[in-house]
C-alpha cells in the first residue's frame, strides 16, 4: 500500500534552519500534488506549501519568504527547506500526496504521513 514517511524534524534555535523530507512508496507511478501541512496545538491543520507534478508551487503567506518546497519526481520525494524559523512555526508537520497512480489505478483522495515534530527554541 501507499505510505508516506517524513524525516528531518527536530529542535532548532530561532533563526535556524531545518529540511524536512518525505518519501512516498508503494508501487507509485505518479503523484499529481505533494505538499506539507502543519498543525499546532489548539489549531486546525493548515497548508504550508504544495508542489505539482509540473513543479508549480503554492505557499502560505506566513512562510513564503522563508520556506522552499521542492520535489524529486523520479524518487517520489518532497522536501521542505525551512529557513529563519520563528517561535510561531513549531507544529507537527505532515506530508501529503494527492492524486496518486499505482498499479491499482488512480486515487484522487489524500495520503498522509505520520507527521514530524518541529520545535523552535528561543
Amino acid at each position: 500500500q501507499v505510505q508516506l514517511v517524513e524525516s528531518g524534524g527536530g529542535l532548532v534555535q530561532a533563526g535556524g534552519s531545518l529540511r524536512l523530507s518525505c518519501l512516498a512508496s508503494g508501487g507509485i507511478f505518479s503523484i499529481n500534488v505533494m505538499g506539507w501541512y502543519r498543525q499546532a496545538p489548539g489549531k486546525q491543520r493548515e497548508l504550508v506549501a504544495g508542489i505539482t507534478s509540473a513543479l508549480n508551487t503554492n505557499y502560505a503567506n506566513a512562510v513564503k519568504v522563508r520556506f522552499t518546497i521542492s520535489r524529486d519526481i523520479a524518487r517520489n520525494t518532497v522536501y521542505l527547506e525551512m529557513n529563519s524559523l520563528q517561535p510561531e512555526d513549531p507544529a507537527v508537520y505532515y506530508c501529503n500526496a494527492r492524486g496518486v497512480t499505482t498499479a491499482a489505478g488512480f486515487r484522487g483522495s489524500d495520503y498522509w504521513g505520520q507527521g514530524t515534530q518541529v520545535t523552535v527554541s528561543s
